[in-house]
């Protein structure tokens, strides 16, 4: 019997995460545990859609049909409770490209955007080269798990005047998956000094049992928007196509006026044919793929513990992305020589991400089991030879 989920050797397709380790970290020669993509196989009815489309032999002009659309609404309404109108939905060429066009349409050029470090790098990038000006209030770990500080949140909004936040939900890399409670004091702060929120809720349908995603735009639908798109779900980064969903009818004139400037506003005819046939009958194949990489965190934090008991890890809540604190073990200035070095992986690291986070690093846990396993041993019999 074929297997729902198949790993892929992904080497020599032009992929960022294996053929760019030269370029990025000077050796090719990695286990690639980095950038945020599948090394599985995409469900088999992304591939029967796409070679249907294929059979018509033309890739002429096309325009964006209503079966997307609502292939979309219908997962979103039946995963997360959230009924997105059409009316709502704009697109863009990724969920990157998304948050740059909303600092770029709906701020001003010097105007601060808050941000809550460790926090996808990206953010960063996008305040500084729209020429914004970064504000960042740190989460707070506290030995188990991180936790926004309202206080600080407050604090920060109101002496620089904040007019966005730029929210990861669930969190990435800290693997938070936000409770009720949690989204309602942030909104709650962001209502009282009209903050424009921007949700970067592309992660959230890697969400693990016993918790529950929340989309923000349940919590506060004017002056909010909610980006996702079906690429981290269905492993479809390469098709290029991402959701803005804007209920708000003034801030999505600001989004229509802006995209008219760029003459962009739509994202790959194969990435809306991608996602409808994805959303409407991946379901099986995305709830093995969420088994996997489960079972790799437990492996992975677990094997790590045993040896490395001072090690710290974030509880993986959503995202597959495993966050861990090196610094019982390794100093700042030894991280980059250790794994790239000495252990030859290839990982995502704390300072990337800001918030204090020097001695972590951030695990891509979306790969096959041999690799999970061949990294553990390889860091475990490393550090014991340090």
């Amino acid at each position: 019997m074929k297997e729902i989920v198949q790993f892929v050797d992904r080497y020599g397709t032009d992929c960022v995460k294996w053929d760019g380790l030269e370029e990025k970290y000077g050796d090719k020669d990695m286990l690639s545990m980095w950038v945020a993509d599948m090394d599985f196989r995409c469900p088999e009815c992304v591939h029967a859609a796409i070679r249907k489309y294929m059979e018509c032999g033309a890739y002429g002009y096309d325009m964006l049909s209503g079966r997307f659309n609502k292939a979309f609404a219908k997962w979103e309404k039946e995963k997360h409770g959230y009924e997105v109108k059409q009316e709502w939905l704009r697109y863009a060429t990724g969920v990157v490209q998304a948050f740059y066009w909303c600092i770029d349409s709906m701020t001003e050029k010097g105007d601060c955007v808050l941000v809550l470090p460790p926090v996808y790098y990206p953010f960063f990038n996008a305040i500084d080269e729209t020429g914004r000006t970064l504000v960042e209030s740190n989460l707070i770990w506290n030995g188990q798990e991180y936790k926004m500080d309202y206080s600080d949140v407050e604090r920060k909004i109101v002496e620089n005047n904040v007019k966005m936040l730029l929210f990861c939900s669930p969190h990435n890399p800290a693997g938070r998956v936000w409770r009720r409670e949690e989204l309602e004091k942030i909104a709650d702060i962001c209502e009282k000094y009209d903050v424009i929120i921007v949700s970067d809720e592309i992660h959230h349908d890697f969400v693990y049992e016993g918790f529950k995603h929340i989309p923000m735009g349940l919590i506060r639908k004017d002056k909010t928007v909610v980006l996702s798109s079906a690429s981290k779900t269905f492993n479809l980064a390469g098709m290029t196509t991402a959701m803005a969903i804007i209920p708000d009818d003034n801030i999505r004139a600001k989004w229509d006026a802006f995209v008219e400037t760029i003459h962009i506003s739509e994202g790959n005819s194969f990435g809306y044919l991608a996602g409808e046939a994805a959303y409407l009958e991946g379901e099986e194949w995305f709830d093995e793929v969420k088994k996997i990489i489960y079972d790799n965190y437990i492996f992975l934090k677990d094997r790590l513990l045993e040896k490395l008991p001072k090690l710290q890890i974030a509880p993986l809540e959503g995202t597959y992305l495993m966050w861990a604190d090196f610094g019982a073990y390794l100093k700042e200035s030894e991280m980059t020589y250790f794994f790239e070095k000495k252990c030859k992986i290839a990982l995502d690291y704390g300072e990337w991400f800001h918030g204090g986070a020097e001695t972590w690093v951030r695990f891509n846990l979306a790969t096959s089991r041999e690799i999970i396993e061949k990294a553990a041993e390889i860091i475990l019999g490393q550090l014991k030879d340090s």
